[in-house]
């Protein structure tokens, strides 16, 4: 087995608004996962044209609003957490724990005390705490009253925010990524950009000027981190869908570099090259502008230009296949990105196709065109977990999963490839993000919480916590 790197990253993911709770306590306000109704027809409720951010206590359940109530047993979380052996713990800052509104000019002490506590009782068991400054939590305010991410006005709301929390946390925490999977908003921005069909996210120059806007707010937030901290690491975090031609037919191929052009690869290359590469027009003619339509500064590209980001972070859960030559081929499901089915692979349990090797494939294609380093930070099995009477999962189809696509960054690290960390998403049980509910699980931890959010809380270690305890102390020989 390769030698994993010394100092390797092994660790595990999650986010605030999916494992908090405590959505009104100590002065936070409302962010946009607070009002996104709980179930599996989320995505299709907030796609309606009368989707208007108010909550419906009548008619739908809000499971972020209690989350698996870490805000109140993060001691326990991250004792679990310490006890497998974790060398770092990616989570996210609530920005509506610091800012309630967003558009605050002095942030909520209350709020950035939580944080405190939860970075010093990482750091109290040697836990490297890895910080996303925004994970699909963005308040409330800033879409209620300026639109969202295609306001330019955020720029400021962010850069004020990251500032904050930069300047108070820099010397604790050495690793940061700027949003969570930026570029997920081409094919769905609600989460990351605030955006839905009654406030133009029905339009695709607004996904792209919220990009922009997004990018230049990132490069301010990397400006800011390198002048507190000389030897901090700041990184882009893209959703990753490894993209192939469903056959060797020429016109399939053409659509599978362009998908990549438009998803995998437009987000990372102005972030990380810190300029707009040299497809953009093409890719904003397909959906009808120009990118001299949308408000962009000669300041913003000197911003970009003069800050890009440290590393790549990346989630990684299933590739897709695209076919544009026969319509009558049957779709995947997928992390906000389909596709056709790939008869060569598997799926999940709720239709995510099962691709170890697609991550050995991503792993390479983004450290060849980037030259940076790169960290798996998110990668996961959601399935069904049955536990027996003692509240034990035998999850060996999570210890199959994971074992498969730890070979996979194996053979990346025998690439040649930088490979910083690895840290699984959802390391406990939580809510998902795709669907709301709990029964879609992830962890290494079970949570004793339902759909309907009864159960007792605790918590239970599974099979799969155990078998990753050994892969870390081993350094990943032992799998």
């Amino acid at each position: 087995m390769t030698e994993f790197p010394k100092g390797f990253l092994w660790g595990g993911a999650t986010a605030a608004n999916q494992l908090e709770g405590a959505y009104n306590e100590d002065g936070k306000g409302l962010s946009i996962a607070d009002v996104l109704p709980g179930g599996p027809e989320r995505f299709n409720l907030v796609n309606q044209p009368d989707f208007n951010w108010t909550m419906d206590d009548k008619k739908y359940t809000y499971p972020n609003h209690n989350g698996i109530d870490h805000y109140h047993r993060y001691q326990e979380d991250i004792k679990l957490f310490a006890e497998m052996g974790f060398k770092c713990y990616r989570f996210s800052i609530a920005w509506s724990r610091v800012f309630p509104n967003g558009d605050e000019t002095e942030p909520n002490e209350a709020g950035l005390e939580f944080y405190d506590r939860l970075i010093a009782e990482c750091l109290k068991y040697d836990i490297e705490p890895v910080i996303t400054i925004s994970h699909y939590e963005m308040p409330l305010h800033l879409v209620t009253e300026y639109g969202g991410w295609k306001n330019r006005k955020l720029i400021g709301f962010y850069e004020r925010y990251a500032s904050v929390v930069l300047n108070r946390y820099a010397d604790k925490v050495k690793y940061w990524m700027t949003f969570n999977e930026i570029n997920s908003a081409l094919h769905f921005p609600v989460m990351g950009q605030g955006l839905v069909k009654s406030n133009g996210g029905d339009k695709m120059q607004n996904i792209y000027q919220a990009w922009h806007n997004q990018f230049v707010a990132g490069a301010k937030a990397v400006k800011i981190a390198h002048a507190i901290r000389p030897d901090i690491l700041i990184g882009c975090m893209l959703l990753y869908a490894t993209t192939y031609s469903y056959d060797a037919n020429p016109v399939n191929q053409l659509a599978a570099l362009k998908e990549n052009q438009a998803f995998n690869h437009f987000c990372g290359d102005v972030q990380v090259r810190g300029t707009y590469p040299a497809y953009t027009e093409s890719v904003m003619n397909r959906y009808g502008f120009s990118f001299k339509d949308l408000d962009v500064t000669a300041d913003d590209l000197a911003v970009l230009k003069e800050n890009p980001v440290d590393y790549i972070g990346f989630s990684y859960y299933m590739s897709t296949a695209i076919n544009v030559t026969d319509k009558k081929l049957a779709t995947a499901n997928g992390n906000l990105v389909g596709g056709v089915k790939n008869p060569f692979l598997e799926a999940s349990d709720w239709g995510w196709q099962i691709d170890p090797t697609g991550l050995r494939i991503a792993l390479n294609e983004l450290y060849n065109r980037y030259q940076k380093p790169v960290f798996v930070v998110e990668n996961g099995l959601g399935a069904i977990d049955k536990p027996d009477k003692n509240n034990f999962v035998q999850d060996d189809y999570r210890i199959d999963y994971l074992r498969k696509h730890i070979e996979a960054i194996a053979g990346a690290v025998d690439d040649g490839v930088q490979v910083m960390g690895y840290t699984p998403w959802g390391c406990i049980d939580l809510v998902s993000a795709s669907t709301g509910q709990m029964s879609k699980r992830y962890g290494f931890i079970y949570v004793d919480l339902d759909d309907n959010g009864q159960g007792t809380l605790n918590r239970y270690k599974k099979a799969s916590f155990n078998w990753y305890q050994k892969v870390i102390e081993s350094n990943g020989q032992e799998l």
